[in-house]
């Protein structure tokens, strides 16, 4: 029988991860919010089903029958995480040794005012988000201990790829070079997220956490400056952090100052990562959307 991958969520992160699955003759099943999306997601060789926090899956059973590996991508809320409070039963009663990935973010450590973080430092998140994901990896790694289930977390810096980076956001006139003095982000490409759970599936390693980031935390504003260089176009004035105007939501990034180091994934799984800072990545994909316009058919 082939493997078979279940995804809570089948958002930009682990949609790709599936779609290299399927490709390798993996069954695939995995939920979305929407029913409008079950379409799409057919499309792609994914089994659909719906779940929110508010609606679990309606036949559970035969969603996880035959399941070898379950990713979860799905962030906790108010109450929790919501794939554990509807379905923690279900998942508890899979066979032993059943891989479990848990798409986290490395905002669990807080802030570290620029200093460099790995998987054996505490989690110390600094605001609301960052401690309901604590919250969740803590529970999802105890469904594992108590149930005899391969739990790992993978700590996600900011997220980017195709449709979905510096380029997009430049070409949009929405590009903005928020300076706030030693501040730095790490970031990881998409391709580089599926490369490493590809490589846990490989090589599971039963309540390991992994930092998942490419080798250069670096300041927002040079990011965009990069990004207006490739595409050949003045980049944004500097605006001081301090007295720039942000949404909360925007501004809370900006609580967080860290380097986050990825050795682990490189020593315990032998990831080599596709892109190693994001000069690589956004010039890969300025190349794609040009091999695009003429035509010419081809991945990253």
């Amino acid at each position: 029988m082939p493997n078979k991958l279940f995804c809570f969520g089948t958002g930009f992160s682990a949609r790709l991860v599936a779609r290299k699955l399927r490709a390798e003759g993996w069954d695939i099943a995995g939920t979305t919010r929407r029913t409008d999306k079950f379409d799409a997601l057919k499309a792609e060789g994914i089994t659909p089903y719906q779940f929110d926090d508010g609606v679990p899956v309606a036949d559970i059973a035969k969603a996880l029958q035959g399941v070898t590996h379950v990713l979860v991508s799905t962030p906790p809320g108010g109450n929790g995480d919501p794939v554990l409070a509807h379905h923690r039963a279900d998942l508890a009663a899979l066979p032993s040794q059943t891989w479990i990935g848990y798409l986290s973010t490395t905002g669990v450590y807080g802030d570290r005012n620029g200093g460099v973080v790995d998987e054996d430092d505490d989690l110390l998140p600094s605001g609301k988000r960052g401690r309901r994901r604590v919250a969740a990896e803590k529970a999802w790694f105890d469904l594992g201990q108590r149930h005899g289930l391969c739990v790992q977390s993978f700590r996600l810096a900011g997220i980017y790829g195709p449709g979905r980076n510096a380029l997009e956001t430049v070409r949009s006139g929405r590009a903005r070079r928020i300076v706030k003095e030693g501040q730095v982000f790490s970031r990881i490409h998409v391709e580089d997220i599926a490369r490493t759970v590809l490589a846990s599936i490989a090589r599971p390693h039963a309540g390991a956490a992994y930092n998942v980031c490419d080798d250069d935390a670096a300041p927002p504003q040079d990011l965009i400056a990069y990004a207006c260089g490739l595409l050949g176009v003045d980049p944004p004035v500097e605006e001081p952090f301090e007295t720039a105007t942000l949404s909360p939501m925007a501004a809370s990034f900006y609580e967080d100052n860290k380097r986050v180091d990825n050795g682990r994934i490189k020593r315990e799984l032998g990831v080599e990562l596709c892109y190693r800072d994001y000069q690589a990545g956004l010039q890969a994909l300025l190349d794609d959307i040009v091999r695009k316009s003429k035509g010419i058919t081809g991945e990253n």
